[in-house]
């Protein structure tokens, strides 16, 4: 998991071959105008889902996982999101079985610690991280971008 603020995304162009180009795409265009759903920016490689949501309290949200995707989370407005996190490698209980279609899987282990963004950061979630999105009070705007590992 990796958690920091956009003006600081080239430090992580190295995490994947990817990851550059997908914070390239995203720089170039007005998010906030964007409708709400799937908006393809490079095919099913690079894409991102625009998320218009209420948030959720620590026990609703569930720590999910994926195994083909990487998830760049960026909040666009809303006054923060927090994050349940857990090593993936700790999980030992599944909600349901891993949806291969969907590319994802959840669990209803308690994250092992919690973390929070504002408008202008990011977190880059890898297919070792659990991840409980959506935690907190409120509505907020989000782009996640879905990267192909």
């Amino acid at each position: 998991m990796i958690f920091d603020s956009l003006k600081n995304c080239a430090a992580y162009y190295g995490v994947s071959p990817r990851i550059k180009q997908a914070f390239e795409l995203f720089a170039a265009v007005d998010w906030s105008k964007a409708e709400a759903g799937v908006h393809e920016l490079d095919g099913r490689t690079i894409y991102a889902n625009v998320q218009e949501r209420g948030l959720k309290s620590k026990e609703e949200a569930k720590l999910e996982v994926h195994d083909k995707y990487i998830d760049i989370q960026i909040l666009l407005s809303g006054a923060e999101e927090s994050f349940g996190w857990a090593d993936r490698s700790t999980l030992r209980e599944p909600k349901e079985a891993f949806n291969a279609e969907k590319d994802i899987q959840f669990f209803l282990d308690a994250p092992q610690t919690y973390y929070t963004l504002r408008p202008g950061q990011f977190t880059i979630l890898l297919p070792e991280d659990a991840h409980a999105p959506l935690v907190g009070e409120g509505t907020i705007r989000k782009v996640i971008l879905k990267v192909l590992k």
